[in-house]
């Protein structure tokens, strides 16, 4: 062979050499966007992660998507999403954070069901002296509270400190209870408050007292006293296809029944 030979014979073996990594790279990488596309971030309001979390475990089971779940007060994971936050799908408490994220544009309005109903209810440890209280006009809570306060979420933003502010004010309670209120940045911190003694009532969802055995509901809310404490679920508008899989399971059968579990009401019919 000539030189000229034994050099073309060598260029070619190095392009070939050469070409390998890129085409073995690009392989690695459609497997990496294989998983990435089996993989879904939820954001969810922070009363519901008792009950996602083990809907999330049955997604996973049934078809292989690994689901991320984000809780906190819906107003907080609004604002995450609207600075970029790459969530897939959105679950609020109220539909003011919804429509909030409707009306820029980030949720894709298309996918949008109304999944989940709650209830209202004011809570109390559970060694708490104080039981089986009517919540109505007249109500001294200040009283019932003593040198404590009541703890809720934040009556400018949080969903439930946003209920129990209309329910307060609805009552005639708004006045005298408004100064003992210890607001905090969801749902599941003013539960936790009261569970540990830091706060010797408080507002929050009846799912909330539920899942919690260190409390009790001693008061129920009238309906009438707020709007209805609604969670609507949808996909966010650069939402991974799988979302469209999560939603779908969320009106299934299967998912009613663990929501149901956990107290909440299931607004829609059934898919399956």
């Amino acid at each position: 062979m000539s030189q000229v030979s034994k050099f073309v014979a060598a260029l070619a073996a190095a392009l070939v050499l050469a070409a390998l990594p890129p085409f073995a790279a690009r392989a690695q990488e459609k497997e990496q966007q294989k998983s990435t596309d089996k993989s879904i971030l939820v954001f969810a309001a922070a009363s519901m992660k008792n009950a996602l979390d083990e809907v999330d475990a049955a997604v996973a089971k049934q078809s292989g998507i690994n689901v991320v779940a984000s809780y906190d007060a819906s107003s907080a994971l609004m604002k995450q999403i609207e600075q970029g936050a790459p969530a897939d799908v959105y679950i609020s408490a109220d539909q003011q954070w919804m429509d909030y994220g409707s009306e820029r544009k980030l949720i894709d309005d298309s996918t949008r069901i109304n999944l989940l109903g709650n209830k209202l209810v004011l809570i109390a440890a559970k060694e708490s002296k104080v039981s089986d209280v009517t919540i109505g006009p007249g109500l001294d809570l200040a009283k019932l509270a003593g040198d404590g306060r009541i703890a809720t979420g934040d009556v400018r933003a949080v969903p439930v400190g946003l209920y129990a502010k209309a329910a307060l004010q609805k009552l005639g309670l708004w006045d005298a209870a408004a100064p003992k209120l210890a607001m905090v940045g969801n749902v599941r911190a003013a539960l936790i408050l009261v569970a540990h003694g830091e706060a010797p009532l408080g507002i929050v969802y009846a799912t909330d007292a539920k899942v919690e055995p260190a409390v009790k509901i001693i008061g129920v809310f009238p309906d009438d006293s707020h709007d209805p404490i609604v969670y609507p679920a949808a996909a966010t508008v650069g939402a991974k296809p799988a979302a469209k899989f999560y939603l779908d399971f969320l009106r299934s059968a299967a998912a009613r029944s663990i929501f149901e579990r956990f107290g909440f009401s299931f607004l829609i019919k059934p898919s399956s």
